[in-house]
């Protein structure tokens, strides 16, 4: 497919629409840099005017490196780690010697599961909620990360069946990296990976709170004003990685050359891949695969607090596009905007259907337990589905009154049941309507505290009449309370739209359980990145 639209034309379209206080744009087709864009200051405060040279947290675009670098460490591992076996039963004994057994014997748990999301492991940095951790708190590798791990006993799928996406995954990969070899993973990555993609200035920067500068990343819009973001915690393998636009360019001329090659760790990590029931996988050796309209695109975004990043490839056309914003715009959205204008692709059309009133409403999975919001869409022909990720609404067309469907989902309606195909994911869901009630306001049977003993976590519940608050506390400390929002029947929903990690968990769901006494006796919670953990009341 030619290139369709001036490449000046788009950019400068995207970067009117993308403003915030910087950014930077890179087309790079079949090898070549073909245009760039960058506005805006690195600094707002000091006036300091973004370049193509100042570094940025790339954040889990880390992710395919480590994947990369595994991958090259299995075929031309160090000489005397050669000498001590094969490469992959050394990554495989290190694995089961990281983790508690309850998470390797008998589960069929491999590092490839890890790598394509499919392990079943509670995302980490949704677990700090519990844990008691502050958005602005701290977070070491080295003294924190081994305790996450210690309090990690169970999935909340069993590995393979479905994707979930969790970046402990990618902490454990990198440590077991670390140990088999020897060698930091910072140095590992510089020799076997940055350096061959020609990266000059891209290097492992774990500590967010010492990342070099001058580049700030910062929260807020233009109507609420920009803020420097902060972060203090450290990540070393699900992210890290700081590099400039200069770097990214060279990495996707890198990818274009390699790709060719079926024998590179490139062109194995963007192969189909599947899940135990045979069914199509979407993500694989740290890489998505995206559909922009009928086109198949692969490449991961990254989130910290204040940044915004995302990297696609376009294999069929040897298209690349590059996209690093230093405030909180959907870098992903940017990076299919550019797709579209290049191609000269359009979204597709709305038929103009009236949704079946029953689509309206909170839902509860059946399953898991968790809540699903289903609401009108801003345009006709469209419902937007919240899959307990309150920040990632996703948005389906109306097929007919009572269907509907988008890239990764399909849902219908029947009454007061709802079901719903998350393609992605390889889960599918049958929920069933929950109804607020009056007496819920007046109920005070909810306070008190629970506790999780597989978490070692204490929840607590303060309040009455109907305005409830949460806290957690935990081994990070004594978490913040936050609001509860009554969503219908004994399901309730804590909202947490701030935390350690960038985006934040959204809400939890919290469906309370009672005896046939009607008394509180626990409660199962959960969100998207981690479900089905159960408090105790005490």
């Amino acid at each position: 497919m030619p290139i369709q639209n001036s490449v000046e034309k788009v950019l400068d379209t995207i970067s009117r629409r993308y403003r915030g206080p910087g950014g930077a744009i890179a087309v790079i087709k079949d090898g070549s840099l073909l245009g760039q864009r960058v506005w805006g200051y690195a600094d707002l405060d000091q006036r300091v005017p973004l370049t193509p040279e100042i570094q940025m947290p790339i954040c889990s675009i880390t992710k395919q490196f480590v994947c990369a670098l595994l991958l090259d460490l299995e075929r031309n591992p160090p000489p005397e780690v050669a000498a001590k076996g094969d490469m992959q039963s050394q990554f495989t004994d290190k694995l089961h010697e990281l983790l508690r057994p309850e998470l390797t014997q008998g589960t069929g748990l491999t590092l490839q599961h890890l790598c394509d999301m499919q392990s079943g492991i509670r995302d980490y940095w949704a677990m700090t909620t519990l844990w008691g951790a502050h958005p602005e708190g701290k977070f070491s590798v080295e003294n924190d990360g081994p305790a996450a791990i210690e309090r990690t006993q169970s999935f909340h799928f069993q590995p393979g069946n479905e994707f979930s996406y969790c970046n402990v995954n990618f902490y454990i990969t990198a440590r077991v990296i670390e140990q088999v070899t020897g060698q930091p993973l910072g140095k590992l990555l510089a020799e076997r990976v940055l350096s061959p993609a020609g990266m000059a200035t891209a290097l492992l920067c774990p500590d967010t709170a010492q990342h070099p500068g001058p580049c700030v990343g910062y929260e807020g819009t233009e109507k609420t004003g920009y803020q420097a973001a902060v972060n203090k915690m450290e990540w070393s393998g699900d992210a890290g990685l700081v590099a400039s636009l200069t770097d990214m360019v060279a990495y996707e001329k890198y990818l274009d050359r390699i790709h060719s090659d079926p024998r590179s760790w490139y062109r194995i990590a963007t192969e189909p891949q599947t899940f135990s029931d045979g069914a199509s996988a979407k993500y694989h050796y740290g890489l998505g695969h995206v559909n922009v309209e009928g086109i198949d695109t692969v490449g991961h975004g990254g989130a910290l607090r204040g940044y915004r990043l995302h990297r696609r490839h376009v294999p069929s056309e040897h298209l690349s596009v590059v996209v690093l914003f230093n405030h909180e715009a959907d870098a992903s959205e940017a990076v299919n905007d550019v797709i579209r204008g290049m191609l000269d692709l359009e979204k597709p059309s709305r038929m103009d259907i009236t949704a079946n009133p029953n689509w309206i409403g909170i839902f509860l999975d059946r399953d898991s337990e968790m809540a699903i919001a289903v609401s009108k869409g801003s345009q006709a022909g469209e419902i937007c589905i919240s899959y307990a990720f309150s920040p990632s609404t996703e948005v389906v067309r109306l097929l007919n009154s009572n269907e509907a469907q988008s890239n990764s989902m399909t849902a219908r309606i029947e009454g007061d049941t709802l079901y719903v195909n998350r393609i992605g994911d390889n889960r599918k869901l049958e929920a069933r309507r929950i109804v607020p009630r009056e007496s819920a306001f007046e109920d005070t049977s909810l306070q008190g505290d629970y506790h999780c003993a597989e978490a070692d976590s204490t929840f607590h519940c303060v309040g009455g009449a109907g305005l409830l608050y949460g806290s957690f506390d935990g081994y990070l400390g004594c978490g913040p309370a936050s609001l509860m929002k009554y969503l219908g029947d004994d399901v309730w929903a804590l909202t947490c739209q701030r935390g350690l990690d960038a985006p934040a968990p959204g809400d939890w769901t919290l469906a309370f359980h009672r005896n046939e006494s009607g008394a509180v006796v626990n409660f199962k919670i959960g969100c998207w990145l981690a479900r089905g953990l159960v408090f105790v009341r005490t």
